[in-house]
């Protein structure tokens, strides 16, 4: 009867059987290099936003792709079929910085690679790769080691959100980002959300009096990611 069940669960790949062992160990091989990926990027971007909710991605990612690798194989109509669905679907989330997008490949390749079985070669590119981005994060490379700081603005329902802090940002920030914007107090005010970076040797009691200045001295919070 298990036996069975086993050669029923088998998947035939160009000529070559895949069985559920396979499959469990490129489940697992996925898992700790994912897991590597998702430490690095913790300990070379701490003050990222949303940064434990990214890490679980980056470890989702190979286990994922290896087993899509391992059940498509060169069966075309699966590959159709795959494309089909992954073109429906949609992500969504906060604005993150540039480099994420490069962890995101990171993850992907590994997954390819422990799909096609190559776990040696997945491995030493994991550990080689996670190298790199602790010397660059050691020598600041990543943007002169400043830290994202969350932002939350009131502001009065008549001021334009989207431009009237542009000059302050300009000054003030090397890198800013609007998260979200929601209404507050019965939809007469505004709360804006953001990612900024202060330059280096800027005050922050300077940063926020002149958005004080803006918003009519409404509420102003700044905090660092988690606070």
């Amino acid at each position: 009867m298990l036996n069975s069940i086993t050669q029923s669960l088998t998947t035939t790949v160009t000529g070559t059987e895949i069985t559920n062992i396979d499959v469990v160990l490129a489940m697992l091989v996925a898992l700790g290099l994912g897991i590597i990926i998702g430490v690095t990027y913790l300990v070379a971007n701490k003050y990222a936003l949303n940064r434990k909710g990214f890490a679980i991605t980056l470890i989702m990612l190979p286990i994922i792709l290896a087993v899509i690798i391992l059940f498509v194989g060169s069966n075309v109509a699966r590959a159709f079929s795959l494309a089909g669905v992954l073109s429906i679907i949609r992500f969504r989330s906060a604005p993150g910085e540039s480099k994420d997008i490069g962890y995101i490949f990171f993850s992907t390749a590994v997954g390819v690679g422990c799909g096609v079985g190559m776990y040696l070669g997945s491995t030493i590119f994991v550990i080689f790769m996670s190298i790199v981005m602790f010397i660059l994060e050691k020598i600041s490379f990543n943007g002169g080691g400043g830290k994202a700081k969350k932002l939350k603005i009131v502001i009065p329902e008549e001021l334009n959100y989207e431009s009237v802090f542009d000059e302050v940002f300009e000054r003030y920030t090397s890198r800013h980002a609007l998260l979200k914007v929601r209404t507050t107090d019965l939809g007469s005010l505004y709360e804006a959300n953001y990612e900024v970076t202060l330059k280096n040797g800027i005050k922050e009691k300077e940063f926020i009096d002149e958005l004080r200045v803006r918003n009519g001295n409404l509420s102003i919070m700044l905090s660092m990611h988690g606070e």
